[in-house]
């Protein structure tokens, strides 16, 4: 059996996504707080959006439990020092705990594709009301981006964009 990260966290405080920097340039975090760690890692907008959808999916499929308050504290923590990126993501359910398992995985270059077992992880554990509190969080997260075109589905940029549904004669 592999050694534990010094990543992986069990009794989580606080769990969160956020994003630093101006829509459109932005840069996004999934932070944990427990076990005397605070760990931050930097992913995608979309890996921030999936984790929240496959959460949704994962409650839906459980049985009903009495909700407890969901957690308030849900900003990033600083200072923001990412240990590695996300590459890939896994989710997983503890039903004798009642508890859902997120394991993330550092991206590899393709260097080291034949060393994966050297690639960084990180486990987290969390309660169902951390996850729901996650889902609200990420959701917005993801909508507070740049406006979309309404002809072409484009995010447009503070200067507007060139709409490729105009051929490109007309700045949107």
């Amino acid at each position: 059996m592999s050694m534990p990260s010094p990543y992986d966290i069990i009794n989580v405080e606080m769990f969160t996504a956020g994003a630093l920097g101006e829509p459109g340039a932005r840069v996004f975090y999934l932070q944990c707080l427990g076990d005397g760690s605070l760990v931050t890692l930097r992913c995608e907008k979309q890996q921030v959006g999936a984790l929240a959808e496959s959460f949704v999916q994962i409650l839906a499929d459980l049985p009903a439990q009495p909700q407890g308050p969901l957690p308030t504290e849900l900003e990033l923590h600083f200072p923001v020092e990412p240990a590695f990126t996300i590459g890939g993501l896994a989710l997983g359910y503890d039903e004798e705990h009642d508890r859902l398992l997120v394991l993330l995985e550092e991206i590899g270059s393709p260097e080291e594709e034949d060393r994966a077992e050297e690639s960084a992880t990180a486990r987290w554990v969390l309660t169902r009301e951390q996850v729901r509190a996650f889902i609200t969080r990420a959701e917005d997260l993801v909508s507070g981006g740049r406006p979309l075109c309404a002809l072409c589905g484009r995010a447009i940029d503070r200067d507007g964009h060139t709409c490729i549904k105009t051929n490109g004669h007309r700045p949107h």
